[in-house]
């Protein structure tokens, strides 16, 4: 289709590149003038690929269209207008010319808040759904036929940031994820928004609209497939748009009024009031637990109902009613930010004197200034970032220059919002390179590769009581990049007495530290934290997983990795809603009785993963470790341990107290072993094979009788009847078997194939999949011409279906397995052998005519390896019990279009999970755990947390 793109921003930028990669012509990109001699995001992208270019400073003239305007527009022959972000009024002449029209996007559910501010009123109103519509535009203000809708939950503590970054920005672009999924999960990085396109700005009194446009949309549209559905009159609501003038906070309200009105405007135009003769504007709101006292100074603001309390957490507001809220960030008119719990100290320090050192890191950052800052002449100590015309993109390039010229210095973004003008900055950074900024520098010794179009830089020593630090004896293994099977670096080799060390640091943490101290709302906060950093180095993280796993990179991103962040999320919003129950009991007469349950925190807990998902298996176990209150000793599978490194890095970056976190690389024999004898740990939770299971369930009941959680092997049924969608089975079906490079727990390690199907089923699957080999002897002959290759090579090109398996010794072990398969008379359709080339590749491999008693249809092969039997028609409960004859029992699958059938098979598989009509659909709110020999215990939903609890009954007679 032939679109016209109208907006600006990064929005706009992303949006125009999905277009382009969904196979559209942009005929032409209308964007605003240059700005300060630069160039916006969208006119950038589209320059660099040819697409023409037009930079009208307006459309209209005194309410009419400007001909020349619209004849160059007319001239491109667009078939549909797309208006992402847009700070220009769009005359009518222009929306109604296209064949197809003009969509918008806007940030709510219409008809409900209609207006510029949608996102502000939102949160103003405190609705629990948010999300956005696509709709066609009209003549009116946000009222023409609604195109699509989706929604997303409102966490009581969102900001329009956090919103916008997490749901309207991504799901903006795409409109493509699935309405369960889109969960917005608690407070995030809070950024700077201007007129780069990361919010709406009002420079003056003129009221301009916000639009945005799903690349779904545009997708319907071209299938002919777009509804216009009116909008409802019922609910309509307009709201004015929220200006800095309209801000005022309004004291006569309840404190959750209050907060909303705050976290409403925060930070674009930003809630202000009256303080000490002088406009301060309030950001960071979250509402207060108001079991305890605020303890600080207090500070009279004019109108409050009582005075706010300055305290060491931030500054401590009072509703009419009462209850109180917490502000952590304030904003003076010249523009200083600082936190709120330092106002009656904010112009106390004194300058530091720089030495030599840091007088050039300081003309370094002057010049880094002058560079962002190209409309400054000369910049001074007073010089003030965001007045000389600074937006937020250009606070996260000066966060990254400062890394660049001083890795130790790690600042967030909010610290260039507290300290704007030059000088300050520089006292600001200087402190934090001197550890004077009240936390204690974290000394990382990195490995550093430039790899993947970034630098990457790999911490490689153990984590011990927040420090990393070399071994005993200083001893060191080689870890290997399954790519090349060469050396990515040298890590350390724990020994026994690192083990003792990490143990009693996580003990002391336990029932010394502030950790076992802490409110569970503020160790949520810290989790929501480190989830942040996690996302913020997501691609780092995941860069480091397919080099040190072979995980495809795309996949590595999206799963390892980005399953790893949802995961604490989610357990970080469980730290405050753990709690027991109260009980009746038979009464002591004359006496009465009151008992009830409080859940409580193990203690030290060992963790041992395994080294398919390295990032996402720690994550599943740790999040819920740590969100129930315990401590935690880690050890990463001897063959992956860098992405386990890196978490400790950014989990003492994100404030989790020392002795917390430990990570201990190291064999399973010698650290594995002590971790399930040592007599201080009093939970152990373990993935892996069954039989390294049995020896830590053994260890763990003579030690100490430790609580154990074990997901262990498996060997995985599905099940596929001739009434399936064979096109979506035999999808799933190869997603069952080759997700990972098979290196998955819950892949279907046998599939039962009707009859009637079969060979259809086995075709399709062969011209889906199969790999580059010639036929050999006694094998089937399948025309290679026939056989569409999967990809397989670097896991760091993008283009890359499949890696390399994770290390030599499970790749020989994958062609022992097939070898044992042809022996024992199964047909090998394809694959089978070790790809050519260097690093430890494997051909995805099919074998059909496997019987029940063969190693294969009873052993699990963990890689890519596809074991085909048939089973006749109406034969359901012969299937099942084929199915079942396993010791295996972690998860299972069903393919049909019956769903009574459906239902009845998944209640006779004996699985701990059955997938209907879909595979690999695992989800962090849903438990995850096997049966039999695959283990017990769950990972996963509300039921992981019970893994890492204990439940203290108490009784009381009164």
């Amino acid at each position: 289709m032939k679109i016209a793109v109208i907006g600006q921003s990064l929005f706009g930028q992303e949006v125009y590149k999905e277009l382009r990669k969904d196979g559209h012509t942009i005929v032409g990109v209308f964007t605003i003038p240059d700005k300060d001699g630069k160039a916006d995001p969208l006119a950038t992208e589209a320059e660099k690929d040819g697409v023409p270019v037009f930079k009208f400073p307006r459309w209209r003239v005194k309410g009419q269209a400007i001909p020349e305007v619209v004849d160059q527009y007319a001239r491109t022959g667009a078939e549909l207008n797309v208006l992402p972000f847009c700070s220009q009024f769009i005359p009518m002449e222009v929306i109604n010319r296209p064949k197809h029209g003009s969509i918008i996007y806007h940030p709510s559910l219409l008809p409900r808040h209609r207006g510029a501010s949608a996102i502000n009123w939102t949160l103003i109103h405190g609705d629990q759904k948010g999300g956005f519509t696509v709709f066609w535009a009209d003549d009116g203000l946000d009222t023409g036929p609604i195109l699509l809708q989706r929604e997303c939950h409102v966490d009581p503590d969102d900001t329009v940031n956090t919103i916008y970054k997490r749901f309207l920005f991504p799901e903006g672009v795409k409109g493509t994820r699935p309405l369960e999924e889109s969960r917005v999960d608690g407070p995030g990085t809070r950024l700077r928004w201007s007129d780069d396109g990361s919010m709406l700005i009002h420079a003056d009194d003129t009221s301009f609209l916000i639009f945005y446009c799903p690349v779904e949309a545009v997708k319907l549209i071209a299938e002919g497939k777009a509804p216009r559905i009116t909008q409802p009159a019922e609910g309509a609501t307009y709201e004015c748009i929220q200006k800095k003038d309209n801000a005022k906070i309004d004291w006569n309200q309840t404190a959750e009024a209050l907060h909303n009105w705050i976290r409403g405007n925060d930070k674009v135009p930003g809630a202000w009031a009256e303080v000490d003769g002088q406009k301060v504007t309030f950001y960071g709101s979250s509402l207060l637990d108001n079991g305890a006292a605020a303890t600080g100074q207090p500070l009279e603001i004019p109108g409050a109902s009582r005075p706010a309390v300055v305290t060491k957490s931030g500054l401590v507001l009072f509703g009419n009613d009462g209850k109180s809220l917490l502000v952590r960030n304030l904003q003076f008119e010249d523009g200083k930010m600082i936190s709120a719990a330092q106002y009656f100290s904010s112009g106390s320090s004194a300058a530091v004197e720089l030495t030599e050192e840091e007088g050039r890191f300081a003309e370094q950052m002057r010049a880094v200034w002058q560079s962002i800052l190209s409309n400054v002449s000369c910049i001074e100590d007073a010089t003030d970032f965001f007045k000389a015309g600074a937006a937020s993109m250009d606070v996260v390039r000066l966060v990254e220059e400062v890394k660049l010229r001083a890795s130790s210095c790690q600042l967030q973004n909010e610290d260039v919002y507290m300290n704007t003008t030059f000088q300050d900055f520089i006292q600001m950074c200087v402190r934090k390179l001197r550890g004077e900024d009240g936390e204690e520098e974290l000394v990382v010794h990195y490995v550093e590769k430039d790899i993947n179009n970034m630098s990457v830089k790999m911490p490689h020593q153990l984590f011990i009581n927040g420090e990393f630090v070399d071994a005993e004896g200083g001893k060191t293994y080689k870890s290997i990049n399954p790519t090349d099977g060469l050396p990515i670096c040298e890590v350390s080799l724990a020994q026994i007495s690192d083990v003792d060390k990490a143990v009693a640091a996580a003990k002391e943490a336990f029932e010394e530290g502030e950790w076992g101290k802490m409110n569970p709302r503020d160790r949520g906060r810290l989790i929501y934290r480190l989830a942040d950093l996690m996302e913020e180095h997501q691609e780092e993280l995941a860069t480091i997983e397919a080099m040190d796993s072979g995980a495809v990179y795309t996949l590595a991103l999206k799963t390892h990795v980005g399953m790893s962040i949802q995961t604490f999320r989610y357990f970080a919003g469980w730290c405050d809603k753990i709690q027991g129950s109260t009980i009746p009991i038979n009464q002591a007469r004359p006496n009465r009785n009151l008992t009830f349950t409080k859940k409580e925190p193990i203690g030290v807990c060992a963790i041992v993963i395994p080294w398919n998902y390295p990032l996402m298996m720690l994550a599943w176990k740790t999040a819920a470790c740590l969100a129930a209150g315990n401590t935690v000793v880690l050890k990463p599978a001897q063959v992956t341990p860098l992405t386990a490194l890196k978490f400790a890095e950014l989990a003492a970056r994100a404030g989790l107290p020392k002795g917390v976190v430990n990570i201990l690389p190291g064999s399973g024999a010698l650290v594995g072993q002590r971790l399930s004898d040592h007599p201080d740990v009093r939970k152990l939770g373990f993935t892996g094979s069954t039989e390294i299971g049995k020896q830590i369930m053994k260890s763990c009941a003579v030690s100490n009788v430790k609580k154990v959680s074990l997901e262990l092997g498996g060997k995985s049924p599905l099940i596929i009847f001739s009434d399936c969608d064979m096109d979506k089975a035999v999808r799933m079906g190869m997603s069952s078997v080759f997700f990972n490079k098979g290196e998955n727990c819950i892949a279907a390690g046998r599939l039962f194939v009707e009859e009637t199907i079969h060979d259809q089923f086995v075709k399709k699957v062969v011209r889906a999949s199969l790999v580059p080999s010639p036929p050999r002897t006694g094998e089937t002959d399948l025309p290679v011409e026939e056989v569409k290759k999967m990809k397989i090579g670097d896991p760091l090109d993008r283009s890359t279906d499949h890696g390399p398996q994770n290390h030599k010794a499970h790749l020989d072990k994958l062609v022992e397995y097939c070898q044992t398969g042809v022996k024992e008379g199964a047909t090998l359709v394809c694959g089978g052998r070790q790809v050519q080339r260097a690093g430890f590749f494997f051909e995805p491999t099919v074998f059909t005519d496997v019987r029940d008693h063969m190693f294969i249809a009873r052993e699990e092969s963990f890689g890519p390896v596809m074991i085909i039997s048939k089973f006749k028609s109406g034969e359901v409960d012969q299937v099942l019990r084929r199915a079942n004859d396993t010791e295996y029992g972690l998860a299972s699958g069903v393919f049909t279009r019956d769903i009574s059938k459906a239902l009845y098979v998944s209640e006779k598989l004996n699985a701990g999970t059955v997938f209907i009509n879909t595979y690999n659909k695992t989800d962090v709110a849903a438990p995850f755990g096997g049966f039999k020999q695959s283990g017990f215990g769950k990972d996963l939903g509300q039921e992981a947390l019970n893994e890492y609890l204990k439940t203290k009954a108490v009784t009381i007679e009164y």
